[in-house]
């Protein structure tokens, strides 16, 4: 008997324990998932996609078509089967309901097809009036679905997501649109600006649209979007760690990550960011950006390595530069072991916008002149590490131009149809005139009754307009 009760126990704290964590998971006002190009609706990761050609209209374009892939491997997701091919401007519109960030995500896979070659797509994608990607091919390097995720500031009641070909002879294409309200603590709106005459505080991040450019698990292995609350991919740090240090190792942790009020909440990361880190003394790493912007960079902690509080302090640095001084993880976290925590930098990259070389961003941790001299002392140590691309000042994620340029300068293959269409009514209005002016001038010739001594040969030659006699 007391064994079925502690049995019975057990599964309602289980039951209870899952209601609890499924209460407190994300529950967003607007979450939009399109499956482009499809008849159906398609489930990934226990999200279900919706097809675009549904009661529910999204898009609007005369000239778009579905297309279905060919030759496609058994294991490729639904939402990368098919794809809404655009040969003209056109839209996809989504009502939204809460003002605030919104998470847009284009996936793109330039699928096979024996009807339509998708090697001629090149073109432009604007969302709520800033340019996201320009002369996109939708070419994958590593031949496989791509995905481009957007943080855009909504006032608005909507969100439009634009498809532009870059000339009268490419085409456009997506695989599939997720649109999604933010948590309000994902972009705070004051950072720390970081250069070489020191840091600073930025404003104003809130409404700054932002391209994520990387998300790193640092220690770890690969987050797929099952295991993250926001339905994020965290890659592995291993291409990026950069450190010449032999002491620096990976280290894991089992236990119960403890999120607090006032640090990272789950939806900023993920349980299985802060349960791994790398740890060591002088650590970096190296992440390849494009120039002409400012970036984000949020960097994650989670204390899993120390043995007790108040051991582990270091610096931070971004490009060579002093981040932050002498961290107290312990403090910042309100002495608790394994609570996360994140600070964010940005640093300027506009005045390397000439270098065709790119640049990169080098982050860096080590230790501080307040670091412990116990044996059992951690030098530094990093979670993970986010990387994300400010628009300039045109407003642009992708190149010093403006959507009002981007829809001006390309071609509209609309008004070209209503062009040809117009001359083409004109053409037939024009041969119609003629024919009716032909045969009125036919029938307003008057005819005069033959004379009787019409020579006969006249009338047999069938020339009834010929002379009469004097």
């Amino acid at each position: 008997m007391a064994i079925l009760s502690r049995r019975i126990l057990f599964l309602f704290s289980v039951i209870f324990l899952s209601s609890s964590i499924s209460s407190l998971s994300f529950s967003p006002a607007d979450e939009y998932l399109v499956n482009c190009g499809s008849n159906v609706d398609s489930t990934v990761d226990n999200r279900r996609f919706v097809s675009d050609a549904s009661k529910v209209k999204f898009f609007s374009s005369e000239g778009s078509v579905s297309l279905q892939g060919e030759d496609l491997a058994p294991n490729v997701p639904q939402i990368y089967r098919t794809a809404r091919v655009f040969a003209r401007q056109a839209k996809y519109e989504f009502n939204v309901r809460e003002k605030g960030t919104h998470m847009v995500r284009l996936h793109f896979n330039r699928l096979s097809s024996s009807t339509i070659d998708l090697n001629d797509a090149e073109f432009h994608v604007t969302v709520n009036g800033h340019v996201v990607l320009r002369n996109f091919n939708g070419n994958n390097d590593d031949s496989s679905s791509k995905v481009r995720e957007f943080l855009i500031w909504v006032d608005v009641g909507e969100v439009v997501v634009r498809f532009v070909p870059s000339e009268d002879s490419k085409l456009a294409f997506v695989n599939a649109i997720e649109v999604i309200s933010a948590p309000k603590d994902l972009i705070a709106d004051v950072a720390t600006s970081v250069s070489r005459d020191g840091t600073g505080k930025l404003n104003g991040l809130g409404k700054q649209a932002m391209e994520v450019v990387y998300m790193i698990n640092v220690g770890g292995r690969k987050v797929t979007p099952f295991n993250d609350t926001l339905w994020r991919t965290w890659l592995p740090d291993d291409d990026l760690f950069k450190t010449v240090d032999a002491s620096s190792h990976k280290a894991y942790f089992t236990g119960r990550i403890k999120y607090r009020p006032g640090g990272a909440s789950r939806e900023v990361g993920p349980d299985n960011v802060y349960n791994t880190a790398r740890v060591g003394n002088v650590m970096s790493w190296d992440f390849p950006v494009s120039t002409g912007y400012k970036y984000l960079i949020r960097m994650h902690f989670c204390d899993i390595a120390s043995k007790s509080l108040g051991m582990l302090y270091f610096n931070v640095y971004i490009n060579g530069n002093l981040a932050y001084q002498d961290f107290d993880i312990s403090d910042a976290t309100g002495y608790v072991l394994a609570s996360p925590y994140y600070m964010d930098f940005v640093v300027d990259l506009t005045a390397d916008s000439n270098n065709p070389l790119g640049s990169s961003i080098t982050v860096s941790v080590g230790p501080a002149n307040k670091t412990s001299v116990d044996e059992h002392r951690v030098d530094a140590m990093l979670n993970g590490v986010e990387i994300m691309k400010m628009n300039n000042s045109m407003g642009s994620l992708d190149g010093f131009v403006s959507t009002d340029m981007i829809l001006t300068s390309c071609p509209n293959r609309r008004n070209l149809s209503i062009f040809i269409a117009m001359m083409a009514f004109m053409c037939i209005f024009m041969s119609f005139y003629v024919v009716v002016q032909r045969r009125k001038v036919r029938d307003d010739i008057s005819w005069t009754k033959l004379p009787m001594d019409v020579r006969q040969d006249n009338l047999k030659s069938g020339n009834q307009f010929a002379a009469r006699k004097p």
